[in-house]
């Protein structure tokens, strides 16, 4: 006879990195002006970034598309042409900077929103599995007194994580505030462990 029970451990973390997702984005008469146009925003951006101090490696193209905007089909009223990029912010003390460094490339900017995460979370982790782990323990000790039994030992353990990324408001929406400052919070970052028990 075995007891199966669910222990969970919950860490409270300051993130320190921000995911900022970024971009331009044009409209033409013709396909070829658009897609011209905004590959030359497109490098508008990538300069700005790099003045800014963002290295190379941190900034990711994420989005490309090329195509028809109609007025009523099939008359084509323009051609809407987008580069989107991810950009990793390792030092939050310059976020605003940076997201100001976007915002000023020109009228074909985008700001799609941030996510915050921690670089290194493994020692996070570890802290919430041990409170998991215990949590799951004293429930399977109190149920093993509650049947009279002793408790034997654990024969099957599986975990699941839960926190990660953390969106913010989109910018459009914060834009509205320009005494608005980015700000990371804290994140929860949460085990949750199913341990199997033999009873003895």
């Amino acid at each position: 006879m075995d007891i199966t029970v669910i222990g969970e451990g919950a860490v409270l973390a300051a993130p320190d990195i921000l995911r900022l997702h970024a971009g331009v984005e044009v409209r033409r008469a013709s396909a070829a002006d658009s897609f011209t146009a905004v590959r030359a925003a497109a490098a508008r951006l990538a300069d700005a970034l790099r003045q800014a101090g963002i290295a190379a490696e941190d900034v990711r193209t994420v989005e490309l598309s090329l195509g028809p905007e109609y007025e009523t089909y099939p008359k084509v009223a323009a051609y809407r042409a987008a580069q989107g990029v991810e950009v990793v912010v390792r030092d939050l003390t310059r976020a605003d900077r940076v997201i100001d460094t976007v915002a000023g490339v020109g009228e074909e900017a985008r700001l799609n929103g941030v996510a915050f995460e921690l670089s290194s979370p493994a020692d996070v982790l570890r802290e919430a599995r041990t409170r998991a782990f215990r949590d799951a323990a004293a429930k399977a000790t109190q149920y093993a007194e509650l049947a009279g039994r002793p408790l034997g030992r654990v024969v099957s353990v599986s975990e699941d994580v839960k926190g990660g990324p953390q969106p913010l408001m989109t910018l459009a929406a914060a834009a509205a505030d320009t005494s608005a400052s980015i700000s990371p919070g804290r994140q929860t970052l949460t085990v949750t462990v199913e341990v199997g028990y033999d009873f003895a």
